[in-house]
């Protein structure tokens, strides 16, 4: 059973990216041949899962997708599912110009404030960090944070790769910089002042 995903079957996506989706699958139908033939017992669904797959690695490179796809056939006996894949593409170093997810994560959680002045390594770092909530970010455990920017981080990731524009950010006025200075003061004092109500001080 050998089935490639074709040109007009993806017109979304470039020839490269459908070629190494399809280079992917070819290699696992050799390195995982029972395995293999056990999960894609057609060819409608080996389609589908290529489908899938090139829905969900296209904001990769051709080379990242292929070092990812070895790094799992040297390292693992079993046929890899699409969320082991893409954490192989995220540690693969295909110089994409997009920081992989645990790289995006420290960006986010380290970031200085205004958010909008920060020199962000990509746009899409400061918009996964802004829909999961920089305060999350700041506070919570890495446990709780990590996963929800990560879905948010691929989400944003994959929009970007399919032509979506994301806003540029506006830097803060010297203005907005001090009413931020400002505020992390007040919330200071404001901390100062809950503690000794509560008895703390």
């Amino acid at each position: 059973m050998s089935s490639e995903i074709e040109a007009g079957q993806a017109n979304n996506y470039s020839p490269e990216l459908i070629d190494a989706i399809n280079k992917v699958f070819a290699l696992f139908r050799v390195n995982y041949h029972n395995q293999f033939y056990s999960a894609y017992t057609d060819t409608d669904l080996l389609n589908q899962a290529k489908r899938l797959w090139l829905d969900t690695l296209c904001y990769f490179s051709e080379k990242q997708i292929l070092q990812g796809a070895k790094k799992i056939i040297s390292t693992s006996e079993y046929l890899p599912t699409l969320n082991r894949m893409l954490e192989c593409c995220e540690m693969s170093d295909g110089n994409s110009e997009l920081p992989s997810s645990e790289k995006a994560y420290k960006e986010a959680c380290t970031a200085g404030s205004p958010k909008s002045s920060v020199k962000w390594s990509h746009i899409a770092v400061y918009y996964a960090g802004e829909e999961t909530g920089w305060y999350k970010l700041r506070n919570d455990a890495t446990s709780v944070s990590y996963p929800i920017f990560l879905e948010n981080y691929r989400r944003i990731c994959s929009e970007i790769s399919q032509g979506k524009k994301m806003p540029s950010l506006v830097p803060a006025t010297k203005k907005d910089k001090i009413e931020s200075k400002l505020s992390n003061e007040q919330l200071i004092i404001k901390l100062k002042m809950l503690k000794k109500e509560l008895g703390f001080d």
